[in-house]
């Protein structure tokens, strides 16, 4: 369901020296720049539940532990047009709050501007699933959004 409402709304990504990587309230996205005509031959990727170790023709890209947990054996990377990392992380913890502020612990942090963008777009990923027949992908929400934003689940419907 997070893919189509991607599609619509788009990500919010944070900019690195070396690309960018973004989230979704399941998955974390990690797009590597690497010189055009890499072969996967040239790319060593260890994916680990806690940690990455990226290194592009013997060069390290990407070391350390992640923010948060992920689940290894769902982690996936791919080298596209011989120019691009992308690498795909599943979240252990899949709720609208647990927005990552950073890729690795004190590295590669989202400024305040972005994890405050990334948070709204988690919130509105959140009402999008538990309202299945609206479309929240143009929406705008102001207020109390952070830790997944206010919780209606004690309602009556």
């Amino acid at each position: 369901m997070s893919v189509h409402f991607e599609e619509r709304s788009g990500v919010v990504p944070c900019k690195t020296p070396w690309g960018s990587w973004y989230q979704t309230m399941e998955e974390v996205f990690i797009e590597v720049n690497v010189p055009h005509g890499t072969s996967a031959k040239e790319v060593k990727c260890h994916l680990g539940s806690r940690d990455i170790e990226l290194l592009v023709k013997g060069k390290e890209i990407i070391k350390g532990k992640f923010f948060d947990t992920t689940v290894s054996d769902e982690a996936t990377w791919t080298l596209e047009d011989k120019r691009l990392i992308q690498i795909v992380l599943m979240k252990t913890n899949r709720e609208a709050g647990n927005c990552w502020s950073s890729l690795l612990e004190g590295e590669y942090c989202a400024n305040a501007w972005v994890q405050d963008q990334m948070q709204r777009k988690l919130t509105l990923e959140r009402f999008q699933r538990e309202n299945p027949g609206f479309d929240f992908s143009g929406a705008e929400i102001s207020g109390n959004f952070a830790g997944g934003g206010p919780d209606f689940s004690s309602l009556q419907k």
